[in-house]
């Protein structure tokens, strides 16, 4: 940015310039116009001070303001310094306040100067037009410093004024600067927050479409073991009391299945212990389904197993006991159960 300052250092000072005799132009009264006779000749190098409709207010180099009436065959032609090119035309449109103009024409009844050519630098024009630009936001602060402006041209030297004018300005365009930078912080700040947002609000995404992906995905949370005597699918209220307290535990989860698995220990003959198996398996889950009030679609189908994967040596009385069983786990979804799900009281 330093390096683009210093490249530019001409063209701001002939802006900075531009703007004082602009905030000037703000302080003059309708006293301060000078009026010209009618039929008089005039030629006047100055800057445009204010355009209003058809109506140029231009200050002269020399300090004097004067009403100039463009005209529809007023030409408007650039002061080019290459010879060896045309001049450029223009629109009444670019004859905005800041801009360097040479004016000829002749005086008006109303004393105003009627101009049959405007002749200008197409640099100046640039500087003007962006000078233009930055004129507009402190318009309104110019305005409320005219009577204070007008006095110090009144009461002070010629130079004087000026120095304090170009001051005036230069604190102004402090002041803006540092306003702007207050505007870009607050934009920073707020963007960040916005940045922010999005990142929680990915997360988030992410977060529901992990949880998404484990609802089919189940993990075992309790399990009990059923014992049965030998050849018997009978529950005993000790096996009554086990499951009781099996569906208390199922009160308070949500997202669950409950799988019943039946098996029988290696007596008797294996196509027997497999029906057999399975009996002690629905006796389970209609225990569970009459007395708990666990809805069905909450079962994964029971299953006997017969005599395979047993738990202890069959070959022993021990062994047999433990194996004459019902293993019935509760299966959680690992995505009901994953951070920010809440959980329910309802068996349902």
């Amino acid at each position: 940015m330093k390096a683009m300052i210093q490249g530019k250092g001409a063209a701001l000072l002939v802006m900075v310039f531009a703007l004082a005799l602009t905030a000037a132009g703000y302080a003059a009264q309708e006293a301060d116009i000078t009026e010209v006779s009618t039929g008089q000749k005039m030629e006047i190098d100055g800057v445009i001070l204010d355009h209003q409709g058809d109506t140029l207010t231009v200050r002269s180099l020399s300090g004097q303001a004067y009403r100039v009436e463009v005209q529809p065959d007023t030409r408007l032609k650039e002061k080019k310094s290459n010879i060896f090119r045309g001049a450029k035309t223009y629109s009444a449109s670019d004859l905005v306040p800041g801009l360097r103009v040479e004016v000829k024409g002749t005086g008006g009844s109303s004393g105003a100067v009627t101009a049959w050519e405007i002749r200008f630098r197409d640099d100046d024009l640039i500087v003007a037009q962006a000078m233009d630009v930055r004129v507009d936001p402190v318009e309104e602060d110019l305005r409320q410093t005219r009577t204070r402006l007008g006095e110090t041209e009144q009461n002070a030297e010629r130079l004087s004024g000026q120095v304090q004018e170009l001051s005036a300005i230069s604190n102004s365009a402090r002041g803006g600067a540092k306003a702007a930078q207050e505007t870009a912080d607050s934009a920073l700040t707020a963007a960040a927050g916005a940045q922010s947002a999005a990142d929680r609000a990915r997360a988030g995404v992410s977060a529901a479409n992990e949880r998404i992906t484990l609802l089919d995905d189940y993990e075992v949370k309790e399990m009990v073991t059923v014992n049965f005597r030998a050849g018997s699918a009978a529950l005993t209220p000790e096996n009554k009391a086990d499951l009781d307290a099996f569906a208390q535990m199922t009160g308070a989860e949500r997202g669950f299945v409950v799988e019943v698995a039946g098996f029988a220990s290696a007596d008797g003959d294996v196509e027997l212990n497999r029906r057999l198996s399975r009996r002690r398996a629905d006796a389970v889950t209609q225990y569970l389904v009459e007395n708990h009030q666990i809805p069905l679609r909450r079962f994964v189908t029971p299953m006997g197993y017969g005599e395979t994967q047993p738990v202890a040596d069959n070959t022993t009385v021990a062994g047999r006991r433990e194996n004459r069983r019902v293993e019935v786990r509760l299966l959680v979804s690992k995505g009901m159960s994953a951070p920010g799900t809440a959980t329910s009281a309802s068996a349902e």
